[in-house]
């Protein structure tokens, strides 16, 4: 009975939603995370800002299993007048911005968009390295 009560409040507190190690998170389950997470803090929300959080999710989500050796923690909060999306992976490697999109040896190439995603949509990007390796990537995202 103790238990259940303190899961109860626990659930009432307004906290971040996460997938932890050993959860596997794709990026249509952290969608759906970015779309609770909203619906849970706000009546109603833009629906560009809220696409803008959902691109940035799945394009984090989508590096870290391809470039970052797999998703190690995933959490979503929306704060104030934003939201903040974190995914964390196995991999040192920091992201960096590739060719010019219009370089003409780079015409064709597949991927190598998601990082200026991130980085255009977002109000604030932050890379951290973790003290056990790998690193986490936060971006906030405007809620207006």
């Amino acid at each position: 009975m103790y238990m259940e009560n303190t899961v109860k409040a626990r659930a009432a507190e307004p906290k971040a939603r996460r997938f932890g190690e050993g959860s596997a998170c794709l990026p249509s389950e952290a969608r759906r995370e970015v779309e609770r997470a909203v619906a849970a803090r706000r009546r109603a929300a833009d629906t560009v800002a809220v696409s803008d959080a959902l691109l940035v999710a799945t394009e984090l989500t989508t590096n870290a299993i391809i470039h970052g050796g797999g998703i190690t923690d995933f959490r979503v909060d929306v704060d104030g007048p934003g939201i903040r999306v974190s995914v964390c992976d196995r991999s040192d490697r920091l992201p960096a911005a590739p060719k010019a999109v219009d370089d003409p040896q780079r015409r064709g190439d597949l991927g190598g968009r998601g990082w200026p995603i991130v980085c255009r949509l977002a109000r604030e990007v932050r890379v951290r390295e973790l003290p056990a390796g790998g690193k986490c990537i936060t971006a906030v995202l405007p809620l207006p």
